[in-house]
């Protein structure tokens, strides 16, 4: 029942994370776009009112006039729109999602005793601290000499996450530590609009409450976060996706990719911002799919070294000593009726109770179980080399029940 519920709550969850996520990283790339994409104001009139930039629009039939004023108008409107919640409730339902699954279930999806073996709680503990430093060294950077040119800023965040992602890769086991590397940009993203640029808007609205003039200060670094968000969108979502695939965080040097496919969701993101300025330039772009061709080519599963083959076992005695492998260390997962807490289903469907079933996806326990050794996750069922040599045996003779 225990892995009905967290199941039941993995769906919520993850439904409630993609909604708003898509809500804020849509309002995020439009408004990027459309600072971006102003114009100095045609009318004299609208520039005496201290309009800096303007932009014309069509879409759903019909046009749309977007101004955007230097400091702040003479006067409030009366309706006021703010952008906050959408972010909110992304980081709050992602926390949620990272509480349920990566710190409830640490033993699963967080801890690699061949990687590092830790306790429950001292995972969990360095996965918040993950989140803290994360946005303190992010913050002094940007409120340092270093922050006030942004090329040198770009530097020295490139080698902050750099460092970031070797270490959560040696100490957590490879799925986990990418997911708290994201959820690290995340909570930069998301603590960037709750300690800088709402507290910015909220001092640009009273000072015309109360009828002082603005501090144009706000806005500056207001824009500075915001802009910042917008890089680190790319990379935040292909570690919502990378759990999915572990050729990426299943290999050797998975910090290392971890790494280039982040610079190349930054360099994409960086291009179309280019090309909001009409200064497009295709060498981000180029260099994005540089990195990640060079990704794909670098990770090319190697054939597994052969296992001597012991000629005196027959194919239906292997396939019986693989059977018994299958069953003591992969079926409490993959199963109809998974007996390992927190899972009320076998992973991605895949059932290993049967002869049947064992043939019918020998290529895909092959290549997790013995060429990237990612199954099982965390080695939870503490799966031998032995084992895995034996699955290399059977599958090098043909792969069959008998």
């Amino acid at each position: 029942m225990e892995g009905y519920i967290l199941e039941w709550l993995n769906l919520l969850g993850r439904w409630v994370h993609l909604v708003t996520g898509i809500a804020w990283i849509g309002a995020s790339f439009y408004f990027v776009w459309l600072d971006n994409s102003l114009r100095a104001p045609k009318e004299a009139a609208d520039a005496e009112l201290g309009v800096g930039g303007e932009v014309w629009s069509v879409h759903g039939g019909g046009f749309y006039h977007a101004q955007k004023y230097k400091v702040a108008p003479p006067e409030l409107p009366q309706t006021l729109h703010w952008f906050k919640w959408e972010a909110y409730t992304t980081w709050i339902t992602g926390m949620f999602l990272l509480c349920l699954m990566y710190w409830y279930q640490a033993e699963i999806y967080l801890i690699d005793p061949s990687v590092l073996a830790l306790s429950k709680p001292v995972a969990v503990l360095l996965g918040m601290l993950t989140l803290i430093v994360g946005w303190i060294v992010y913050d002094q950077l940007c409120k340092s000499k270093i922050g006030e040119e942004e090329n040198k800023l770009s530097l020295a965040m490139l080698a902050f996450t750099s460092i970031a992602a070797f270490v959560l890769c040696q100490v957590f086991g490879g799925r986990g530590a990418y997911l708290h590397y994201g959820a690290m940009l995340g909570t930069i993203m998301v603590a960037n609009v709750f300690f800088v640029i709402m507290p910015g808007q909220r001092d640009l609205v009273a000072a015309k409450a109360e009828g002082r003039a603005p501090d144009p200060s706000h806005g500056i670094r207001a824009k500075q976060r915001s802009v910042h968000n917008t890089f680190f969108t790319l990379p935040v979502l292909f570690v919502m996706i990378s759990n999915h695939y572990s050729m990426t965080w299943g290999h050797e040097y998975n910090w290392l990719i971890l790494i280039a496919l982040s610079v190349a969701g930054a360099l994409i993101r960086v291009y179309f911002v280019q090309r909001h300025h009409d200064k497009e330039t295709p060498i981000p772009l180029v260099v994005a799919a540089v990195l990640i061709m060079g990704v794909a080519a670098a990770i090319v599963p190697k054939p597994a070294a052969p296992v001597a083959v012991d000629s005196s076992v027959n194919a239906s005695e292997l396939f019986a000593r693989v059977q018994v492998a299958m069953h003591e260390r992969c079926t409490v997962c993959h199963a109809n009726a998974p007996a390992q807490p927190g899972f009320s289903a076998p992973p991605k469907g895949i059932v290993l109770e049967t002869a049947d079933d064992i043939v019918q996806h020998a290529e895909t326990i092959h290549q997790q179980v013995v060429v990237t050794k990612a199954m099982p996750i965390g080695n939870l069922t503490q799966m031998t080399d032995e084992e895995r040599d034996l699955i290399a045996q059977w599958y090098q003779t043909g792969a069959k029940s008998e």
